[in-house]
């Protein structure tokens, strides 16, 4: 069992929900996370996640130290950003900060739990027309700060062709063939990986709630 997985049981084991969805998530009335998006509920509690999404991984796409000029002197600390996903639809992407960088690390997935999102799979390729969920439905763009990034249907067996830190994000997502296009400041972590995220989100932004399923 990874070190993650144990850290998400003990915190379902000890969890007092504090919102009226974590509430209805641990009485059993909410079974699954696609409720929770065709209801429109915010999700405020990584418990709600990690209750319905049992089989979420984590990857660190990037650790940098972060240092700040205070009155005190120079303050450091460790910024890192972290991508969970079930491998099958759902990706989250967070970032933390703290002195040490395992505790950076465990904020950072927390928070990726918070900002989960449904990615809408299929075979968008003019190559493929397999209509198997390996890539995506269609091309998509996303930008974050300088940093656009395109994400191009693929046909199937074509693979990632990406750079490390897409085909993590990708990968957690369940995307498994896809082009890829970058463009600015691609060697910011942060605005490299929020521009992936940014693409796969608008995956379903497109699509009105009830047309989810189709």
């Amino acid at each position: 069992m990874s070190v993650g997985r144990e850290r998400s049981e003990k915190r379902l084991e000890s969890w007092t929900p504090r919102t009226a969805l974590g509430r209805m998530v641990k009485e059993g009335r909410i079974t699954s996370i696609e409720e929770v998006f065709r209801e429109g509920f915010r999700i405020r509690e990584p418990e709600v996640v990690e209750a319905l999404l049992p089989d979420l991984q984590e990857e660190v796409i990037g650790i940098n130290l972060v240092q700040k000029q205070t009155d005190a002197g120079e303050k450091s600390r460790f910024k890192a950003i972290v991508a969970v996903g079930n491998r099958d639809g759902y990706v989250g992407l967070g970032s933390g900060k703290a002195r040490q960088v395992r505790t950076a690390i465990e904020k950072a997935a927390l928070a990726a739990r918070l900002n989960i999102t449904p990615v809408r799979r299929g075979c968008g390729s003019w190559e493929c027309g397999c209509k198997e969920l390996h890539s995506l439905p269609f091309l998509v763009v996303g930008k974050c700060g300088s940093v656009r990034v395109v994400l191009i249907p693929g046909p199937r067996g074509l693979g990632l062709v990406a750079g490390e830190a897409i085909k993590a994000i990708l990968g957690l997502a369940g995307v498994k063939d896809c082009w890829t296009r970058a463009y600015g400041s691609t060697g910011t972590i942060t605005s490299f990986a929020g521009a992936v995220f940014n693409a796969l989100r608008k995956t379903y932004a497109l699509i009105a709630p009830e047309d989810w399923s189709r």
